[in-house]
């Protein structure tokens, strides 16, 4: 069952006000060993994670890593197996203790609370989802749901009216007292998404919570993930090493290597402009269309024309130009319509009876891949304006070409 509702909260209660917040980690380092502060000193310090390990046995998972989350972001981590990705996740929640650094959440740095506030901190600021889904099973879905805040101490009924609500968000209506063995792998990731959205946790850590999924239901969930996070807007860092579920669901992507962040940018940036070799070739397969957004291949239109302007004047720059289509612009720039050689010829009178009825505008975050069918047959571009309907540019058949060939 997908999940609905991209744009609204459906009046549905939550028990906070759903604002996620931001994470500001400065200069983590995770080590594990003996006198693990040594790997912090030099010389170990500047050589690589192989070099400190055969010189002092000290594995240095994390090394000197920094990076933001702004409130409302899905921030990606990616890397391969034994980057140090999940360890990062952990530390953010102190489920493993950082060597070194800082995590800042809210003004605070969660690495210096004692277990009193770290407690606190877990119970009010942050939630985890991991793989391996850790339902109860003796309890049913509404109890795996609620069980978070049966442990918190809220009364019964106000528990299950939230775990009821949450279910409802991840679309398992219908099976709040079915049992863990009547699930499918996808229903029981959706019912511990549930129990940690009930929290309301202003931010959400997911470690690779689709990787034991079938490739089918893990597409879907990854869908389905991003059309919620629209809804309930709150801050997740989100650990994978699948680049195609990363650029569908990130809003920025930091791929790790050997303890490292090594690129971090928008899923545009890490396709487009890698960083290194190794990011290159970690990328190869994904085509460009799918992180390019058309606003990236505007240009100027070969005719523009004013609603105060004749069928004569207009027919007349479109012969200069050698075009068989014009924008049609107010005088505020605000986009009208787009007006076809096609459409001149049927003798029209008004400038809006010129408009061509079967063309319309896009935005400009519409991806390559999504605008690809919505080019006619009849090489006509597409007409890109912003939220207010104010004209950007518009996008040729010839410049996605541009686009498609550098794949290949």
């Amino acid at each position: 069952m997908a999940i609905e509702a991209k744009d609204h909260t459906n009046g549905l209660h939550m028990p906070g006000n759903g604002a996620g917040s931001g994470i500001s980690v400065q200069s983590l380092w995770k080590v594990f060993g003996k006198n693990e502060d040594r790997a912090l000193e030099e010389p170990y310090r500047s050589m690589s994670r192989a070099e400190v390990q055969k010189e002092t046995g000290l594995v240095a998972a994390l090394r000197d890593v920094s990076f933001e989350v702004t409130p409302g972001e899905t921030f990606v981590v990616m890397g391969l197996s034994g980057s140090g990705k999940s360890t990062l996740v952990r530390c953010l929640i102190s489920l493993i203790k950082a060597t070194s650094g800082e995590i800042v959440v809210d003004g605070e740095d969660v690495t210096k609370f004692d277990s009193k506030e770290l407690r606190e901190f877990r119970r009010s600021k942050m939630a985890m989802v991991f793989q391996n889904f850790g339902l109860l099973p003796h309890k049913n879905v509404l109890d795996n749901a609620a069980y978070g805040l049966e442990v918190k101490g809220v009364d019964k009924d106000e528990r299950y009216t939230i775990a009821q609500e949450m279910l409802e968000k991840v679309g398992l209506t219908g099976w709040e007292y079915a049992n863990q063995r009547e699930l499918s792998g996808g229903m029981q990731q959706r019912v511990g998404l549930a129990r940690a959205l009930a929290m309301d946790p202003s931010i959400l850590l997911m470690d690779e919570p689709f990787s034991g999924l079938d490739p089918l239901i893990r597409r879907q969930m990854r869908v389905e993930l991003a059309d919620l996070q629209a809804e309930i807007q709150k801050t997740i860092v989100f650990i994978t090493h699948d680049l195609d579920e990363a650029i569908t669901i990130g809003d920025r992507i930091a791929i790790m290597r050997d303890g490292e962040i090594i690129q971090m940018g928008s899923p545009r940036e890490i396709i487009t402009e890698p960083a290194d070799d190794f990011v290159r070739e970690f990328t190869q397969g994904i085509p460009k269309t799918k992180v390019m957004e058309i606003g990236h291949i505007v240009s100027d239109p070969d005719v523009v024309c004013f609603e105060t302007e004749s069928r004569e004047t207009l027919l007349a720059k479109m012969k200069d130009a050698r075009s068989d289509y014009a924008i049609g612009l107010s005088h505020d720039d605000s986009f009208i319509g787009m007006i076809s050689r096609e459409q001149l010829d049927e003798d029209s009178d008004g400038f809006h009876e010129m408009i061509d009825p079967n063309i319309s505008p896009v935005l400009p975050n519409l991806t390559l891949e999504e605008a690809l069918p919505l080019f006619s047959d009849d090489d006509y571009p597409l007409a890109v304006v912003d939220e207010s309907n104010n004209f950007i540019g518009v996008a040729t058949q010839r410049d996605l070409l541009k686009v498609v060939a550098s794949d290949m």
